[in-house]
């Protein structure tokens, strides 16, 4: 897992691998700015004409840096050098002498009109880095405002221009399409609030301190491949189906039976030992038929969850994909909770039951995860300011009823009681559809099942699952995912994973 560090530290980052490798400032500028060009020479075509805008200070020297390599490599690059109160690094200095004179150079000193930039098609946007203190102000607000008028793909280095690395931002801010960061994600880059800012996000590694990585104090993590490789357990030759657990999910009502079709797919596709799912009697035929492998438990209503099957003999429990919210169905909940105890995975209706009915909450067991998506989770612990707050907010709920809880979205935050926030790496907006989150509630039943911790299953489920809709996307195209071709691409997704 890579972690996500306070601008501070990163500044800290940068100084200890400066005097610990040693290396001199500028080579690690020189780091930085190959890197950038060598994800850029993937994406855009050498067909483009490339604007770069420059601060003067360190973010501005990578912007030079990276207008002389790709001028190496035979872009068409202007450059300009926006000249209003801040000072230049030596850096910059360097970098700026280093600058072959064919580029063309403009120097910015106060704006004439709004459309200096739209001679270019791709405009790097290298005003301000992680060292921003205040908010854009002058020439620099203007000169933002300008590059946001430009219809050109706009690409921030490291950051975008006017955000704050790890706190809420205010004033002009770019609105970059991609954002190529330095080593580490910075907090503000997986924000909702920022997404229109940030863009699609591109880490690129430049070599800073391992050993300074390894001592730095965080709370927030960022999710790596790697990292979730690790924790997955092997299986044992001699294995057999009561081994991987027996799952109990409770799901559907009238008229979403598809709800607990889809969880129960995608539990038994995760590897469960062994399924149960508890449904109402109309969805009987439907489960029994699409999900062969399950066993069903009926509830003695025709149409809702009313009546609790005995849990005790099962591993763990999975509940609220499609089941309504009645009277009666929310006294089964409470039933339910009351005589379970162990680890369960609570999602969709049955988090709303629990926000309408807040006393519910003290019976939810330790170390369970629950899985609700940005409105879930506001009726479940209270509104936010900004993202900031909201992380604050997310931290205290889960510590707060001593389990995990799971908020969905670009990056799902990954909370733990003990504190800590896991960002997640995989996924796309193409999973933005109707059942999804079933599908992940089937996942994560299944890997608690295997007897995974709530934390690690969590985050082993969620990569997994945003992983299944990447390679889904990948193969299919983005804009036609559907929740079961996420349960079709799982086992692609887990090969990719474990290899």
């Amino acid at each position: 897992m890579l972690k996500i560090l306070s601008a501070s530290q990163i500044k800290e980052l940068d100084r200890y691998t400066i005097e610990q490798e040693p290396v001199a400032s500028i080579d690690l500028m020189e780091r930085a700015c190959h890197a950038f060009v060598h994800w850029f020479a993937q994406h855009i075509d050498l067909s483009k004409k490339i604007g770069i805008v420059c601060g003067t200070g360190n973010n501005g020297g990578d912007g030079l840096g990276i207008a002389r390599l790709l001028n190496e490599q035979g872009y068409a690059v202007s450059v300009w050098v926006v000249r209003g109160e801040a000072p230049e690094t030596d850096d910059f200095k360097i970098n700026l002498k280093r600058l072959d004179p064919s580029i063309k150079l403009t120097e910015i000193t106060q704006l004439a009109g709004q459309n200096i930039f739209n001679s270019s098609q791709v405009l790097i946007d290298a005003l301000f880095g992680t060292g921003l203190s205040r908010e854009p102000h002058g020439i620099y607000a203007d000169v933002i405002s300008c590059l946001n008028n430009s219809n050109a793909l706009k690409i921030a280095v490291d950051i975008p221009s006017g955000l704050a690395a790890d706190k809420p931002s205010a004033g002009d801010v770019v609105l970059a399409d991609h954002t190529v960061t330095f080593q580490l994600p910075k907090l503000a880059l997986l924000l909702p609030n920022n997404g229109k800012r940030t863009g699609f996000l591109h880490i690129v590694d430049i070599g800073l301190s391992q050993e300074f990585l390894t001592q730095a104090e965080t709370n927030f993590f960022f999710i790596t491949s790697n990292g979730i490789k690790n924790l997955l357990k092997r299986r044992n030759i001699f294995s057999h189906k009561g081994m991987y657990g027996h799952g109990l999910l409770i799901a559907g009502s009238y008229g979403k039976t598809g709800a607990c079709v889809l969880a129960s797919q995608a539990a038994l596709r995760s590897g469960i030992g062994l399924l149960t799912t508890h449904i109402p009697k109309s969805s009987y035929t439907i489960l029994q038929s699409a999900v062969p492998e399950a066993m069903s438990s009926i509830d003695e209503s025709e149409w809702m969850f009313t009546d609790p099957p005995p849990v005790l003999d099962y591993t763990c429990l999975g509940i609220g994909p499609g089941l309504g919210t009645s009277e009666e169905t929310v006294k089964a909940l409470a039933t339910t909770m009351k005589h379970f105890r162990k680890p369960m995975v609570i999602d969709a209706d049955a988090l709303n039951i629990l926000s309408q009915n807040s006393e519910l909450l003290s019976l939810i067991p330790e170390n369970s995860i629950l899985t609700p998506h940005p409105k879930e989770f506001e009726r479940l612990a209270g509104r936010w300011q900004n993202d900031f707050e909201k992380l604050t907010l997310l931290r205290s709920f889960s510590a707060r009823i001593k389990s995990v809880v799971v908020l969905k979205g670009a990056f799902s935050a990954i909370a733990s009681p003990h504190g800590t926030i896991h960002f997640n790496s995989s996924g796309n907006p193409g999973m933005a559809t109707g059942g999804s989150g079933d599908v992940l509630t089937g996942i994560l039943l299944s890997l608690l099942a295997q007897g995974y911790t709530p934390i690690n299953a969590a985050l082993i489920g969620v990569f997994w699952h945003g992983l299944a809709g990447d390679v889904a996307a990948n193969e299919l195209a983005m804009n036609t995912l559907i929740a079961g071709d996420l349960i079709s691409y799982l086992p692609k997704a887990f090969k990719k994973i474990a290899s």
